[in-house]
């Protein structure tokens, strides 16, 4: 162990990284942590030379991280988590805690879930502040380098993603998968046999923290692959299409019978075995060291279970 490398490495060092793998900007960066941006770089320039990396370079407009610097963030996110808690050892106080947590969900999670949530949440912790993201424009990644807290997203619980061994994934509540589709639709007045579903062409759901959907392999492996003609960022998207289309739309039938955009589709079963599917709660398991994130996790899950028997 080089001890006196190491000392040469504070806090102040570890946190400038950390809000810098963030923003990839030193201005962003200085604005957060409330100095210049000359302090910035003088930090970044004796943390360069320890480290013997550049850790950020320009591209163009923009700032890359480099290597080095993306494998040290959640490293140097879970040393500024552990030395928080050092930090902060009172008993959590739930009613006057001021503090402000960060989620990510899907739009189409945000209708089912964020409402009752929000309610739940600011009832017992009137002070907090709640940062609810878009997936979109947040997602997984946000976790392992401290921008989110948790992410909410539905998937197939046969195949949850391997993407970092330190993220948990946790079952909120467990759902079907139903087939909207037109009111106008030729395929309205009948059952949906297998042939009917492969026949009519679909609407599919992007997400790049995602493999590709159990419910995709079971159809090709029991039948063949079905036609997706439109790809799109979300449920409300997929809905909005169905209405003036007889593109079909293979979803989540708890968001299917709130949503707003789902409200004059027909819903009908699935004809074939599209094994599990459910809405899980992603968080880095580090984070659980702090005392507020514990407490958001159990408010999240008791939500989240009561949606599951009630709806």
């Amino acid at each position: 162990m080089d001890l006196i490398k190491l000392s040469r490495i504070s806090m102040k060092h570890l946190i400038t990284l950390h809000v810098m793998l963030d923003t990839l900007s030193v201005t962003a960066c200085a604005q957060r942590l409330c100095v210049s941006p000359s302090s910035v770089s003088k930090t970044l320039s004796q943390l360069r030379d320890t480290l013997n990396d550049e850790l950020f370079y320009r591209n163009g407009n923009r700032l890359v991280s480099t290597p080095l610097a993306r494998r040290l963030g959640p490293m140097v996110h879970q040393m500024i988590s552990d030395m928080n808690q050092i930090m902060t050892q009172e008993e959590f106080d739930v009613a006057n805690y001021a503090g402000s947590f960060s989620l990510s969900m899907r739009e189409s999670t945000f209708e089912l879930i964020a409402a009752p949530l929000c309610e739940h949440i600011l009832k017992l912790a009137p002070n907090i502040r709640l940062d609810i993201w878009s997936k979109d424009n947040i997602g997984v990644s946000g976790l392992a380098k401290g921008v989110l807290d948790f992410i909410i997203l539905p998937h197939d619980l046969s195949q949850p993603p391997n993407i970092d061994n330190n993220l948990v994934w946790e079952t909120l509540f467990t759902d079907e998968m139903v087939c909207l589709m037109s009111p106008e639709h030729p395929l309205v007045t009948q059952s949906l046999t297998i042939d009917d579903y492969l026949q009519y062409d679909h609407i599919g759901i992007v997400d790049n923290d995602l493999s590709v959907p159990f419910f995709e392999i079971q159809l090709i492996q029991q039948h063949r692959k079905r036609k997706v003609m439109v790809n799109v960022a979300d449920f409300g998207a997929a809905a909005t299409l169905c209405k003036t289309t007889e593109l079909l739309f293979t979803c989540s039938k708890k968001w299917a019978e709130v949503a707003a955009q789902a409200q004059s589709l027909i819903m009908k079963e699935l004809p074939f075995n599209y094994g599990q599917v459910g809405y899980s709660l992603v968080w880095y398991q580090p984070s659980m060291n702090d005392p507020a994130l514990r407490w958001l996790y159990q408010q999240i899950t008791t939500v989240g279970h009561k949606i599951g028997r009630y709806t």
